[in-house]
């Protein structure tokens, strides 16, 4: 039994689909542990987008590749790059009010990320929120300078969830309650 965080962002709040994403985590047997509307101001979002070096080194090789890939030489370092993602990643979840939600349930943070589907909207499948719903691509959103716009964000493991949990709920605002359909699906 594990939770997750999930953030619908303000693209989906605004298109009319909040519903139908807690239809597909509710349908999948997942329970609703806490909701909220919130606007998100800078300093949640630099605690929600951290810079580690581990993702920095990631994000700097994945741009690298991508750019080699049309003929442009990149030359900012790995920690650069990774700053300048945050900052569009912040700007982003900023644009608006998101609904930020705690599922709970047996493999929560696998079946939420597999629900959500690629972080490459055009690359996510039928079937996904993001390829369901969203078209973006890298490609466009580094034209743009910006973010790609995905709708949705979902923790990518444990220790992220437990930070991203404590970052936009208290303790007071996560409930636990027995949902009856487990006894039909877990007995």
């Amino acid at each position: 039994m594990e939770k997750t965080l999930i953030l619908i962002k303000h693209d989906a709040v605004q298109r009319g689909l909040i519903g139908e994403i807690l239809k597909r985590f509710e349908q999948k047997g997942l329970k609703i542990a806490g909701m909220k509307m919130v606007q998100p101001t800078e300093e949640m979002v630099k605690k929600h987008y951290i810079v580690t070096d581990e993702w920095a080194k990631k994000v700097g090789e994945n741009t690298r590749k991508s750019a080699e890939k049309k003929g442009i030489k990149v030359t900012e370092t790995d920690k650069q790059i990774a700053k300048r993602i945050q900052q569009y990643n912040a700007d982003y979840l900023m644009e608006g009010p998101i609904i930020a939600i705690v599922f709970e349930g047996y493999h929560a943070i696998e079946i939420g990320r597999k629900i959500i589907g690629n972080t490459e909207a055009r690359k996510a499948d039928i079937g996904t929120i993001r390829g369901d719903y969203s078209v973006d691509s890298y490609d466009l959103a580094e034209q743009k300078k910006r973010s790609v716009r995905n709708l949705i964000h979902g923790s990518e493991n444990s220790e992220q969830a437990e930070n991203e949990m404590n970052l936009w709920f208290t303790k007071k605002e996560l409930h636990e309650y027995k949902k009856k359909e487990w006894e039909v699906m877990h007995k």
